[in-house]
């Protein structure tokens, strides 16, 4: 036995007993069990948590592409709109720009016949004038002074008589 006491490896064993008993009596296992529960514990709210903002994250991308959808639809329905709305505008303009053509071509028109008639007017004016001055000059060159007083004789008479 005092052989057993004198070993190293006898009071290394009877040390090592002594630690784990303190150990034992001061119940480090049992608050490495709680320090380990509560671990798992915290990772089990951690893992709760990251689950529930998954399925928040899943639900706002399917309210954003539900909104991207609804967007996209009522951007074709603008640009439908604005295509017809375009067409319907092309329309109304060419149509105001035939009326306007039309009217500029009655008026255009109306110009060229006023215009001849005032040509016409005028031709027959200075054809009028060049027959009187033609009538005036044959009549003088025909007419005598004996005839020319027997035609104002008759013109007086012409006149008194019409005027009675």
């Amino acid at each position: 036995m005092t052989d057993l006491l004198q070993s190293p490896d006898t009071w290394e064993a009877l040390g090592l007993i002594v630690v784990i008993g303190i150990i034992l009596y001061a119940r480090v296992p049992r608050m490495v069990g709680q320090q380990l529960d509560a671990r798992a514990d915290m990772i089990t709210r951690e893992l709760e948590q990251a689950q529930a903002l998954r399925t928040e994250a899943e639900t706002v991308l399917i309210e954003d592409q539900e909104r991207a959808r609804a967007a996209q639809s009522e951007a074709e329905a603008i640009m439908t709109e604005s295509r017809a709305e375009a067409a319907r505008f092309a329309s109304e303009q060419r149509a105001s720009l035939k009326a306007q053509i039309e009217r500029r071509s009655q008026a255009a028109q109306q110009q060229i016949a006023l215009a001849e008639a005032q040509a016409i007017a005028e031709i027959r004016a200075l054809a009028a004038d060049a027959a009187v001055k033609a009538a005036e000059k044959i009549i003088a060159e025909r007419l005598d002074e004996k005839a020319a007083s027997a035609l104002v004789a008759k013109g007086l008479q012409d006149v008194s008589a019409k005027l009675n």
